[in-house]
């Protein structure tokens, strides 16, 4: 037998699970907020700061239920059960998308919120399950960096699909194919069951922990109560109903957190406490990093130079991966704040015209009647992100194996804190953009994007596997799941928090200023991590399992 020991068995479909997971998942992403705004081809005809709001709270909510979802688990349904349960809930609410109307359009939103608490937490704690054993702990965050580099997998292939499928056929097809993807990561966790049936043993709970009735209760019930109250408030605190709603209904999954550290046992409030300092500074994090279906998204549809080069040309139009948009000069348009309202020569404003928000900035008396342009869709510039994780996940995991190998690996809280002031960078690479292109006077080209997202993609690395490791190895174990909740709750406040943000864009006449403020976030966020650095590298060195 070889000494140099592999990877536990369930790994692979694990693996495959996530990436089909996340398939379906970032297919769907990839074209909400287009789905969401657009006026001509189906889409629901938002305005783009009701579609940001609905776009921050959805992701918010899919990472507010996992803490429900992990601790069903942890108490009453097991993981794996969980997991099926979620991915088939995911599923059906990506293919309900297809289903015309409002009322299919939310039902199918729930659907996906419940079903990814169910799921979000659980694998990731089966995964940290199976390197509990000894001779796997050294190779945990390596576990974690490879199934991070599946969910990216399916990240990145998925808008192929669903630029071809929305410019072929239409928005709906795209969502289906978004379903299916998910009933095949079910379909992969099934048969890779007897590798992980093992590690998916009840916990024990403690004679003080609140049972699962007494949280839905004192917590969940409280929590819907202040954020039904919190839509119906007048005026708004954090800028809309939802958002109002959200953030205050969270306060008492918030307090219950909290509530962890002091009702602890004295050998446990160190590591809960630990994590729960690091969840609070990686809110910022998400806050800046999931504007890439935002912020991100509007820059590239149109600040972007997105013309197909003519050596693509042949392939990019057979494989239905561009969009051609037409100029017209029939009537005189005026574009708002964002981009979609068009004004006729009569004054009245009118819906349903073809001038293409694409030209914006664009020199219009020097375009001609019926001229068109062949742009690259959209959504697949949000592929270059996960392009990124694929491709350097190799090289983090050898670079930090080389350093585990000569003792010199930074622990997991100090590689967070790397993580928060990498991303940090990134927005630098946008304000260069915002200068070079006269502040949208002209397209910028696509590589300042490519750069920002190669950058931020770094950073990710360095935090968001390093965050799911770090929770599996700190967590007491009768509440794992719990934590990945905690984990997961975090993530949601910076989703939210992120949907406010994109809704401040168009105030922002200077677009330098809107991306310097998230670089401020961010350095903010790495000081107050390194302040708490050495206390949190003494906690993990004497508690890591």
């Amino acid at each position: 037998m070889s000494s140099k020991k592999s990877h536990p068995k369930g790994l692979p479909y694990l693996f495959f699970t996530e990436m089909w997971e996340r398939f379906g998942y970032y297919l769907m992403i990839g074209i909400f907020v287009l789905y969401m705004t657009d006026y001509e081809k189906g889409g629901l005809n938002l305005e783009r700061s009701q579609a940001s709001d609905i776009f921050g709270t959805f992701i918010a909510l899919n990472y507010l239920t996992p803490f429900i979802g992990g601790m069903l688990a942890d108490r009453l349904l097991g993981y794996r059960k969980s997991i099926i349960i979620g991915g088939l809930l995911m599923g059906c609410g990506y293919i309900g998308l297809a289903v015309p109307g409002n009322t299919a359009f939310f039902i199918s939103l729930f659907l996906m919120v419940i079903g990814n608490g169910f799921f979000k937490p659980n694998i990731s704690t089966l995964l940290g399950n199976l390197y509990s054993a000894p001779e796997y702990k050294s190779m945990k965050d390596s576990g974690y960096s490879i199934f991070y580099m599946g969910i990216n997998i399916g990240a990145f292939i998925c808008n192929f699909f669903a630029a071809f499928l929305r410019n072929t056929y239409g928005w709906g097809e795209a969502f289906i194919a978004a379903g299916i993807g998910m009933f095949l990561g079910v379909a992969v966790f099934i048969i890779g069951n007897k590798h992980y049936a093992h590690v998916d043993v009840p916990k024990t709970q403690n004679k003080d922990e609140q049972s699962v009735f007494t949280v839905l209760s004192k917590v969940m019930l409280p929590a819907i109560v202040i954020g039904i109250a919190s839509w119906f408030i007048p005026g708004n605190i954090f800028g809309s109903d939802s958002s109002d709603a959200f953030l205050l209904g969270s306060i008492p999954v918030i307090a219950f957190y909290a509530s962890l550290y002091f009702k602890a046992k004295e050998d446990e409030k160190r590591p809960i406490g630990a994590l729960l300092s690091i969840f609070a500074v990686v809110v910022v994090f998400w806050a800046v990093f999931k504007q890439n279906g935002t912020a991100l998204t509007t820059w590239a549809q149109y600040y972007t130079d997105r013309e197909t080069p003519e050596v693509a040309l042949k392939v990019t139009d057979a494989l239905k991966l561009n969009e051609t948009v037409t100029y017209t000069k029939d009537t005189t348009y005026l574009l708002d704040a964002q981009f979609r309202k068009q004004k006729s020569a009569s004054g009245d404003f009118e819906k349903g015209l073809s001038f293409p928000a694409y030209y914006l900035n664009d020199d219009v008396s020097k375009l001609s009647e019926g001229s068109n342009k062949k742009l690259i869709s959209t959504e697949l510039f949000q592929s270059i992100n996960p392009f990124f994780v694929v491709t350097l996940t190799p090289l983090v995991v050898a670079f930090f194996s080389f350093l585990r190998s000569r003792s010199k690996e930074p622990t997991t809280p100090a590689k967070i804190c790397l993580g928060l002031f990498v991303s940090g960078l990134s927005t630098l690479i946008m304000v260069g953009a915002v200068y070079y292109c006269g502040n949208g006077t002209e397209k910028a080209g696509a590589e300042w994007l490519i750069a920002s997202y190669g950058i931020v993609t770094v950073g990710e690395l360095l935090l968001s596997p390093m965050g799911l490791s770090l929770v599996s190895k700190l967590s007491p174990t009768h509440i794992t799941g719990l934590m990945m909740g905690g984990w997961s709750l975090a993530t949601s406040l910076g989703n939210k928090f992120s949907g406010i943000l994109a809704t401040l864009w168009d105030g922002y006449d200077n677009k330098a200023m809107y991306f310097l403020v998230n670089f401020v976030l961010l350095m903010l966020a790495t000081a107050a991590l390194a302040l708490m650095l050495k206390r949190l590298n003494k906690i993990f060195k004497e508690y890591q399992a």
